[in-house]
């Protein structure tokens, strides 16, 4: 371990400023001479060693002194800054720095620690425990940055951070992470954030600038204070710019232009208050969101653009549901998706053709998606427009039948609405019944006992034709031959036709309701 005359004289300013806390600031003035991106040119009045800082941060309080913080601006960090496995009380945070390897933070157990607009080459901080905040704000990784079952006390601050995701080439780069090693080379790879498990008890800010070439893999991440990423890029056209299965947050924002390429998969999600994707942008070419068994208060789906892929909720719930007329595209997925309310435009409720229209985009029949849909019409007392909904659902049922089922359901369908709307039945009997007034009036019937019959009434003959239960006595009274008989069978067929449908429609219509 390095001693105080093993220190360069960069270094003992570190080792000095430590004690008081004060920054130790090697900028030459020039942005663009300060650039973190162009450090590995900077000389060696800029120069801090990996070991020296790590000495510093862990020693120096033993030294002499109440350590306070390890504040250094404008450095190139030279060699590996490796605090795994280590302890330390004091604050860590380096600023606009230049690190030539990747940062091993693995299984460290640090305070509040900020790594602020630097250029990393990636870091490991597997299992690591931050008693406070863990700041990387306007940072450039060109490496994976790993927070595997990490757990930090404080906020995450991610926001205007560059990533780019890189899988390592060459034996010396096989790591169980995959993190950079010295002498190996790069290559594009999936995920530039890996953090399973993540344990968040403040907030995760990843807003305004921030960007990831690559996926953010949360698989059973836990926010407790939100994930909030507004007017965020993320960029993984070959797989997922999301992974977060079974992820909990409080709060999950992707909005104000969030715009991902690359699928966003959360099924079984759990966000107990707002899920906002309000004005995103998702390209995730074959499946653009995946909230299937997602859970959320209030689910926000109002892109600023139709998703190109699939929207799958199946077996999705959400107390509010918010969505617009970019929100569901050709493909979506919406059995077993159960809301307690949808969000009414300004105004009040939109009209329920829009809502069928939103219903027949889905890929095949399910009934759930429209009896969902009417429930909630009926709890607003919109019940004619639940009923409308019940109608779409069996008109669309009718296309899975066989032939026979196809042409028993559009006889329910033009005779009584599948029971929902019985008034067609009164209507197909009044023009029946007009139409064979008139031509039963024109003609001279048979008697069936010549002069004992009541005189014949070519309306109340028609409905003796139509109605098969009872009679008027017309129907036994009187005969037609020729033309006038054959429509007089026509009525018959017409009637039982109508009387039957009419008991099914109304059947089926008490059994759903």
């Amino acid at each position: 371990m390095l001693t105080y005359e093993d220190l360069t004289e960069p270094e003992r300013q570190v080792w000095d400023a430590f004690r008081t806390g004060a920054v130790v600031d090697l900028r030459a003035g020039s942005v663009a001479e300060d650039d973190p991106a162009r450090g590995a040119a900077w000389g060696a009045e800029r120069t801090v060693r990996a070991e020296a800082v790590a000495a510093v941060l862990l020693q120096a309080a033993e030294q002499g002194g109440a350590a306070t913080a390890l504040r250094l601006t404008g450095a190139r960090i030279s060699g590996q800054l490796d605090l795994g496995g280590t302890r330390s009380e004091s604050e860590l945070r380096l600023e606009a720095c230049h690190f030539e390897q990747h940062v091993v933070l693995r299984a460290a157990s640090l305070r509040s620690t900020g790594l602020i607009g630097c250029w990393i080459p990636g870091l490991d901080g597997w299992l690591l425990k931050v008693d406070g905040n863990l700041f990387f704000e306007d940072s450039v990784f060109e490496g994976r940055l790993t927070l595997t079952r990490a757990q930090i006390s404080g906020e995450l601050r991610l926001s205007g951070a560059q990533l780019t995701a890189t899988e390592l080439l060459g034996p010396d780069a096989v790591t169980p992470r995959g993190l950079h090693a010295p002498g190996a080379g790069s290559a594009p790879g999936p995920w530039a954030l890996w953090a399973g498990g993540l344990r968040m008890e403040g907030g995760c800010f990843a807003r305004k600038g921030f960007r990831s070439r690559g996926g953010l893999r949360l698989v059973g991440a836990r926010f407790d204070g939100g994930l909030f990423m507004e007017r965020a890029r993320i960029d993984n056209p070959d797989g997922d710019a999301l992974t977060g299965d079974d992820l909990t947050a409080s709060t999950i924002v992707l909005s104000e232009g969030f715009a991902a390429t690359g699928a966003i998969r959360l099924p079984g999600a759990t966000v107990r208050s707002r899920f906002s994707l309000d004005t995103a942008v998702l390209d995730g070419g074959a499946v653009a969101l995946d909230g299937s068994r997602l859970s959320a208060g209030d689910l926000q789906l109002t892109f600023a653009a139709t998703p190109v892929g699939t929207v799958d909720l199946q077996d999705a719930q959400a107390a509010v549901l918010q969505d617009g007329e970019h929100s569901w595209p050709a493909d979506t997925r919406l059995d077993g998706f159960a809301y307690s309310s949808i969000q009414l435009p300004p105004g009040g409720p939109e009209p329920v053709a829009r809502r069928l229209h939103w219903l027949a985009r889905l890929p095949g029949y399910a009934p759930q998606p429209y009896e969902q849909l009417a429930a909630w019409y009926r709890k607003i007392g919109h019940d004619d427009d639940a009923r409308r909904v019940l109608l779409e659902k069996q008109r669309r049922r009718r296309r899975t039948l066989g032939p026979a089922g196809r042409l028993w359901g559009r006889l329910l369908d033009v005779t009584v609405g599948y029971g929902y709307r019985p008034w067609q039945a009164a209507l197909w009997l009044a023009v029946l019944a007009l139409l064979g007034t008139v031509v039963f009036a024109h003609g001279t019937p048979h008697e069936v006992q010549p002069g004992q019959s009541a005189p014949f009434s070519p309306l109340i003959y028609t409905l003796d034709l139509l109605v098969p239960i009872g009679g008027f006595g017309q129907r036994a009274a009187w005969y037609w031959t020729g033309l006038h008989q054959w429509f007089g069978y026509g009525l018959i067929a017409a009637g039982w036709v109508l009387t039957t449908t009419v008991l099914a429609g109304v059947s089926r219509s008490l059994n759903r309701s």
